[in-house]
């Protein structure tokens, strides 16, 4: 369909306020750390905007609906184990990262555990961020496609484009700024759908669009199941499965990541980074809610809509409906919302892969490279990660029979975390941990990850290499053990076999972060009495 004018305009005024924050704010952009955490001065209500704009991308705004279409609301109650892990995070994680490192995460595990290890997880980040990165703008193409009929590669790349210019010269403060205002659009265009698909004027009978969704098993959760045999339905049914899944994969993203960290390192102040850690988890989830229930919703209107049975791709409903069922204004306001979705979750995440990619590499090759220099690394960084996932997003273009989206995104994240969520816990909750306890944990973990997914049965029933002894499990559970088998591993064979620990290892560890809570309730305590 061709978009009216009204609906380019409105496009326009959102693509120049964006690029017009991200100017503004990026002056005085001189110093790596001014680049890459704001010198600490933002405030705990926009760290908690940039959070929520930062993982609701344009998966949630068109995977969510397409697997919610497709199969029901079977990643919801997963989602709801966000605001637990964030619990955890704010009281034990937070105040422990603002003190022990200075911009990248991966900076304590070379305390903790050396410079291997700190190069093992960095690379793991590097590449679920690049892959998610690609989810995200291909998401974008899907929906712009079906909009303009424009070539999806086109769309990536003008997408990508767009967002890593003022990435490049804005840096975080650009990227949380503009985040405020895409989280905005982004939940004013998830009301508007949301009205626009139960109130339909074409049916007029929202209680019988809602019936019929329910009725076809749209707004299900999936099965609770609890037996054995879940861990061996390839199908993903159960919605244990999930909640496994998608517990290890919040733990490691809030934990581990990068990309989430850093907005830790942003804030003002340990109380502002916490404060805004859990408004962002808790404003997640109506939006998380919000998009899978109209994917749901979508089943029942058209089934009920005459001479109009929907689109063949489940990830296609959500641009198909807009593009059949918005009216122009409108339209161009949805249009914004989804491409605030993608470039917040861009910018953040092309941000993040700098950082890594100048901290703990660049300068621990180049240790006393000038700031200049290092600052115009972290810009060229910016580039080269949104060519990477410019490139992975073209490589998954879906086809016609491909699963859902979003399922098959969070079967890969979960592969390519290579434990890096067991290989934190090994170094944050024990201090018997040893250097060669944790290499060995890697070593064993890459070989499970590479035996399940040679051996895993793939499409056509056969599999890549048979062992003879074979992974018959559900995919997704590759990448949650692997998590496990390093720490177990790397537990192990720290208590057998010893090897170097830090002479600071209190200071790197759980028991450092209850010293300080301590240290706080005494002062409190004090004050009060005072």
């Amino acid at each position: 369909m061709k978009l009216a004018f009204i609906d380019w305009l409105i496009v326009l005024i959102y693509l120049v306020g964006i690029a017009s924050i991200g100017l503004y704010v990026s002056r005085g952009q001189r110093t790596v750390r001014k680049f890459f955490t704001a010198d600490r001065s933002i405030p705990s209500w926009a760290v908690g905007f940039t959070l929520m704009a930062t993982i609701v991308g344009s998966g949630t705004f068109v995977g969510h609906p397409g697997t919610a279409y497709g199969k029901g609301m079977i990643l919801f109650l997963p989602h709801m184990l966000l605001p637990l892990v964030l619990m955890i995070v704010a009281i034990w994680i937070v105040p422990f990262y603002r003190r022990v490192v200075q911009m990248s995460a991966y900076e304590y595990v070379g305390r903790r555990f050396g410079l291997a290890s700190r190069i093992y997880t960095s690379l793991g980040f590097l590449a679920d961020r690049t892959f998610d990165l690609g989810i995200t703008l291909l998401t974008t193409s899907i929906a712009l496609y079906v909009f303009t009929g424009w070539d999806p590669i086109y769309v990536i790349l003008g997408t990508g484009l767009f967002t890593l210019v003022y990435t490049m010269i804005g840096g975080i403060t650009a990227v949380a700024w503009t985040n405020v205002a895409q989280g905005i659009i982004l939940s004013m265009g998830a009301v508007v759908i949301l009205i626009r698909v139960i109130f339909a004027p074409e049916i007029g009978d929202p209680v019988g669009i809602v019936k019929t969704s329910w009725e076809a098993g749209r707004y299900s959760f999936g099965s609770w199941d609890f037996s054995w045999n879940m861990l061996y339905d390839r199908q993903t049914t159960t919605i244990w499965i999930f909640f496994l899944a998608y517990f290890i994969q919040w733990s490691r993203r809030y934990i581990t990541d990068q990309h989430i960290v850093q907005n830790y390192l942003i804030a003002k102040s340990d109380k502002a980074a916490s404060r805004g850690a859990f408004m962002g988890a808790l404003a997640c989830l109506p939006i998380f809610f919000a998009f899978m229930f109209i994917g749901g919703s979508f089943y029942g209107f058209f089934e009920l809509m005459p001479g109009d049975m929907g689109p063949l791709k489940a990830d296609e409903v959500m641009p198909y409906f807009l593009s059949h069922y918005i009216p122009a204004g409108v339209l161009g306001l949805i249009l914004a919302a989804i491409l605030a979705a993608a470039m917040s979750s861009v910018s953040a995440d092309l941000n993040s892969i700098a950082t890594v990619l100048t901290t703990d590499y660049f300068g621990n090759i180049f240790p006393k490279v000038k700031e200049k220099t290092r600052l115009i690394f972290g810009r060229l960084m910016v580039l080269v990660g949104g060519v990477s996932a410019s490139g992975i997003a073209i490589l998954l273009i879906p086809k016609d029979t491909s699963v859902p989206l979003m399922q098959r995104a969070i079967t890969i994240a979960t592969i390519i975390s290579g434990g890096t969520l067991g290989l934190f816990c090994l170094g944050f909750l024990t201090r018997r941990a040893t250097r060669t306890g944790v290499y060995c944990g890697i070593v064993t973990c890459v070989l499970f990850t590479s035996w399940a997914l040679l051996s895993q049965p793939n499409g056509d029933g056969g599999r890549i290499v048979d062992f003879g002894f074979n992974w018959n499990m559900n995919s997704i559970l590759i990448g949650v053990f692997g998590h496990f088998v390093l720490f177990g591993t790397g537990y192990l064979t720290s208590r057998l076999f010893g090897g170097y620990l830090p002479d600071n290892i209190h200071e790197l560890t759980i028991h450092k972060v209850r010293e300080f809570h301590r240290e706080h309730k005494k002062a409190a305590a004090e004050a009060g009495n005072d």
